[in-house]
């Protein structure tokens, strides 16, 4: 490893098993202004060529992250975050760890740390996907138009299985250091030491929850009952429920004789038979979980499966472990309330997204900030669950990863 006054760092491969997929091996430390106007054009043209890709349109993640790149929505985060007369520059180099359940996480954590005007080292997922090669592809290109140089010379994607001596190997080279990933990823990579000014940023273990309004939903139209049950689709069976904003539990507000509740599944349903593909895998494993969920868990009301697209737990009772439940391919556990209240005593650190729909937002907030809770950094519309942004999980990511420099 060496430092050429500060500015560029060459990394050698001291493993056989590291793989560059972006770099070459350097990358030059470059600390540009948060939202500078050539990180916001490389991200909009990024954008661009996504959405022109041969087969990205095939996966609603991938265009996901085009539409968040844009420009139109650039320009917003940027007028959002210029609201202050701070002089800040990016921190340096960020490292970031990514998870593998999101196949396309990596791509925005990367533009998090760009925005923020680093230079950005991200370890990608060790499981390929047609995702994360679309996403490549597009970067490869972008940085053969000299115009991206600057760019290029700070952005290295690498490949590793677990090795202690890469990551720290990467971790001493990081003014910040971003960890993805479950509790105990976290805990063991931060056994692994970063400078004494590292920044480090994790985004743990998650719990997420639906409030839907019984009334609200019981005036929908069929059609808008399929609007509705479209976006609740994309919240849950496109990440098989395992993105941490998924919702495993599903608070009805207000009272019901179940007939409405029933009319939301079964359109959910008829979403589910057109769009998802259930291995037979997964099907056993959704099936071992009802059976474990029978011996163990003893507030069960009713169950109601529809084949092997859709289950449904009906629970009398929650209580202080219910983030412990975890439904997955379209698992999910339901509970019935008068008041959005009755659930504060189960709000935890765990919670991170409430979705809602026919429930008025702002008492939505008010339910977070008067009854104190640990949890909840997100409330957001049913469909909305996985739009991911430069604010996650309570962090500003562009301001944690940027510094101020002050001025007298």
């Amino acid at each position: 490893m060496l430092r050429e006054e500060g500015v560029v760092i060459l990394m050698t491969q001291c493993d056989d098993n590291l793989t560059y997929i972006i770099g070459d091996g350097r990358v030059y430390t470059y600390r540009f202004r948060p939202y500078d106007n050539l990180l916001c054009e490389f991200l909009n043209e990024l954008s661009v060529e996504l959405r022109s890709s041969q087969g990205a349109f095939e996966y609603a993640d991938v265009m996901a992250f085009a539409f968040w790149c844009r420009k139109a929505n650039i320009v917003k985060c940027k007028t959002d975050f210029g609201g202050t007369n701070e002089s800040r520059l990016g921190l340096g180099n960020v490292f970031h760890v990514t998870p593998s359940n999101v196949p396309i996480n990596f791509a925005f954590s990367f533009a998090f740390g760009l925005l923020a005007g680093n230079a950005n080292i991200v370890r990608v997922p060790t499981k390929p996907s047609p995702q994360s090669d679309i996403i490549y592809k597009a970067l490869e290109k972008l940085f053969s138009f000299d115009k991206f140089l600057q760019i290029k010379l700070m952005t290295t994607f690498v490949r590793y299985e677990k090795n202690d001596d890469i990551t720290r190997y990467f971790s001493e080279l990081s003014d910040a250091r971003i960890i993805w990933g479950g509790d105990d990823t976290i805990r063991y990579i931060r056994n692994i030491s970063v400078p004494e000014r590292c920044t480090e940023i994790v985004f743990a273990d998650r719990y997420s929850v639906s409030v839907l309004d019984v009334n609200a939903v019981m005036a929908l139209s069929r059609k808008e009952l399929t609007v509705l049950a479209e976006m609740f689709y994309n919240d849950t069976y496109l990440m098989d429920q395992k993105a941490c904003s998924s919702p495993h539990l599903i608070v009805w507000l207000g009272m019901s004789d179940g007939l409405t509740k029933e009319r939301f599944w079964q359109a959910l349903l008829g979403v589910v038979k057109k769009k998802y593909q259930l291995d037979m895998i997964n099907a056993v494993d959704k099936y071992t979980l009802l059976c474990q969920n029978a011996m163990d868990l003893n507030h069960i009301y009713s169950v109601r499966r529809y084949g092997n697209w859709l289950t449904r737990v009906t629970l009398n009772k929650v209580f202080d472990n219910t983030d412990d439940l975890r439904g997955q391919f379209g698992y999910f556990y339901e509970y019935d309330v008068s008041t959005v209240n009755s659930i504060a005593h189960i709000i935890n650190a765990k919670y991170q997204t409430l979705t809602y729909f026919g429930v008025n937002k702002y008492e939505l907030l008010d339910f977070v900030i008067n009854n104190h809770l640990a949890g909840i950094d997100r409330i957001v519309p049913i469909g909305k669950a996985l739009d991911m942004g430069v604010i996650w999980d309570g962090y500003d990511l562009v301001r944690s990863l940027s510094r101020v420099i002050d001025l007298k």
